[in-house]
C-alpha cells in the first residue's frame, strides 16, 4: 500500500488510457467491494449483469447501462430489475449521475450501483439516487475504506439543505 500514484497515472485513467494497475497490498481485495455508507463489504449480487443493449421487452434481473445510455431504454422493464449497475468510464465523466437520477425519477426503486467513482464522489452518488459503489481492488488499495466512510454522512454535509436550515 505505500505506492504512491503520480499525476500522470490519474491523467492517463482520465483519457480512457490504461494506467499501470498497483501492486495489491497481501490484505487488499482481491474481487471488488461494495462502498456503502456503513463501508465496505463483500459483493452480494452474484448472478450476471445483461447489457442493456442486449435486453429483450420482458428485462433482466441485473442490468448494466454504460454512461452513454439514455434511461428512457428501460421504460417498461424496469419492474423486471432488481439491481442496475452504471459504468463511469473515467472519474471525470458525470453522466451516470444525471442516468441515475433519471432512472430514480422514471420510478426505479431496486438497488442502483456506481461503477467506477472515488471516494471523493461518494456523496454525489448517493445524493444522485445510487444506494452503493462497487469499487474495483486497485481502487480499494489506494482508497481503502475510511476515506469512503468520511463521505458517508452526505446528508448532513449538503449545503442547500443547510441553507434551508
Amino acid at each position: 500500500m505505500g505506492e504512491t500514484i503520480v499525476a500522470k497515472d490519474i491523467v492517463a485513467e482520465d483519457r480512457g488510457v490504461e494506467a499501470p494497475a498497483p501492486e495489491l497490498a497481501a490484505d487488499a481485495p482481491a474481487a471488488p467491494v461494495i462502498a456503502r455508507d456503513d463501508g465496505f463489504s463483500a459483493e452480494d449480487w452474484h448472478a450476471p449483469f445483461d447489457a442493456l443493449a442486449d435486453l429483450t421487452e420482458a428485462g433482466a434481473a441485473a442490468v448494466d447501462v454504460p454512461s452513454d445510455a439514455d434511461p428512457a431504454a428501460l421504460a417498461g422493464r424496469l419492474d423486471a430489475a432488481r439491481i442496475i449497475r452504471v459504468d463511469f468510464p473515467s472519474f471525470s465523466d458525470g453522466r451516470g449521475f444525471t442516468i441515475a437520477r433519471r432512472l430514480r425519477e422514471m420510478g426505479y426503486t431496486g438497488r442502483l450501483r456506481a461503477r467506477g467513482v472515488i471516494a471523493d464522489q461518494y456523496a454525489m452518488a448517493r445524493r444522485s439516487g445510487f444506494d452503493e459503489v462497487e469499487v474495483a481492488p486497485q481502487l480499494a488499495a489506494r482508497q481503502p475504506e475510511d476515506q469512503w466512510l468520511a463521505r458517508a454522512q452526505w446528508r448532513a454535509n449538503d449545503y442547500q439543505a443547510r441553507l434551508r436550515g
